[in-house]
């Protein structure tokens, strides 16, 4: 399986129609590609949160509409990582999307970890409640978001659900860096699985982004890592490993503990 982590540098500078364009641009050139996976909220920045609300779209809003057209004219399966999603019933939310290879929309998912401790996201989105997956030829995605790296439990959801390969489009912070590494790294190791994390290059609102997208197999091995600027990172790799190893090293079979809620 071949994907390509479209690592996007998000400079203020440059306007969302335009990087909207440029972006859809860099899809139709990884033709070829199994799966393109883009950054969290590339069309504005992670953490330009005075931007959300007046950039925030409905879901089938322009940037949808690019993203699918953009995925349909390479035929690959597109991660357009997430958008200010704005519900005509509801609050913002941070959303990603999921098209097939024809352009049809597969899968859409609402954060469900809201950054900013009392404060930016997490005041100004609402929370996802729902684990997604989608099912491409070879593997199960597992669908995540930046913050949602720092809890395990769900992506312990997501394997339950049969999860193999975990995708996580980011916005992450520079000076955070090595917390991107070890956690993406962990998730890979605990949940014998796959993990894509693509990230931003840039800096959105005076936040320098750490970028450094990263690939990483079932052992932990890291088969691929960007550097800091805006790049495609492609690599190359084999679902059929997800298996192997769980049945080599059966470590998800010992688990005691599950899912469910304490005993009151």
């Amino acid at each position: 399986m071949r994907a390509s982590l479209l690592q996007i540098d998000v400079n203020e500078d440059e306007s969302v129609e335009s990087r909207r364009s440029r972006v859809a641009s860099l899809v139709r050139e990884q033709a070829g590609a199994d799966l393109v996976v883009l950054p969290e909220l590339w069309t504005t920045g992670a953490f330009a949160y005075e931007e959300f609300g007046s950039e925030a779209e409905p879901l089938e809003g322009p940037t949808y509409e690019a993203m699918a057209k953009a995925a349909g004219d390479a035929g690959v399966w597109l991660h357009a990582g997430s958008i200010p999603e704005r519900d005509p019933e509801g609050p913002l939310y941070n959303t990603s999307l999921v098209f097939s290879p024809s352009g049809d929309l597969a899968a859409a998912y609402r954060k469900i970890h809201r950054f900013g401790f009392d404060k930016g996201e997490a005041v100004l989105m609402g929370a996802g409640e729902e684990l997604v997956t989608v099912r491409l030829p070879g593997t199960t995605v597992g669908v995540a978001t930046c913050y949602d790296l720092r809890f395990p439990e769900l992506f312990r959801g997501l394997v339950d659900a049969g999860a193999e390969t975990l995708v996580v489009p980011a916005g992450w912070p520079e000076r955070r860096r090595a917390h991107w590494t070890l956690l993406a790294q962990a998730r890979a190791v605990e949940n014998q699985a796959f993990v894509l994390a693509c990230g931003t290059a840039g800096t959105h609102a005076g936040v320098p982004q750490a970028g450094h997208s990263i690939v990483i197999d079932p052992w932990g091995e890291v088969l691929a890592q960007a550097g800091a600027g805006e790049q495609v990172l492609t690599v190359e790799f084999d679902p059929g490993k997800v298996a192997v190893t769980r049945d080599q090293f059966p470590a998800l079979k010992d688990r005691v503990l599950g899912l469910a809620a304490p005993r009151r």
